[in-house]
């Protein structure tokens, strides 16, 4: 069952994300909550997309408040990314920066 609490927490991290990487070469998913295609290259239409990137609402929550980091998160797990545009390490630290 979704949080409505974190759900919320989860479309603003999201819209600060679409806004500092518009595009649609990349999809970032959180699962139950939501989805977003952002980042500069081209634009995926049809299918599984080349570049996705997949994580928990805790480690985005976690991630933006700078707890972890992008790469001990990818190493142990709790990020699954593939594809060459995948890393979005850059967003997160341009997030942290914010607070």
């Amino acid at each position: 069952m979704r949080d409505p609490e974190i759900m919320q927490q989860v479309k603003n991290i999201l819209a600060e994300i679409s806004k500092l990487a518009p595009g649609h070469s990349v999809e970032l998913r959180i699962p139950p909550y939501s989805a977003i295609q952002c980042g500069e290259g081209p634009k995926h239409t049809r299918g599984t997309p080349p570049n996705v990137v997949e994580m928990s609402a805790e480690v985005l929550l976690t991630l933006r408040s700078g707890e972890i980091t992008w790469a001990d998160a990818v190493a142990d797990g709790r990020i699954q990314a593939s594809g060459e545009r995948a890393d979005l390490s850059p967003l997160f630290l341009q997030l942290a920066d914010k607070k």
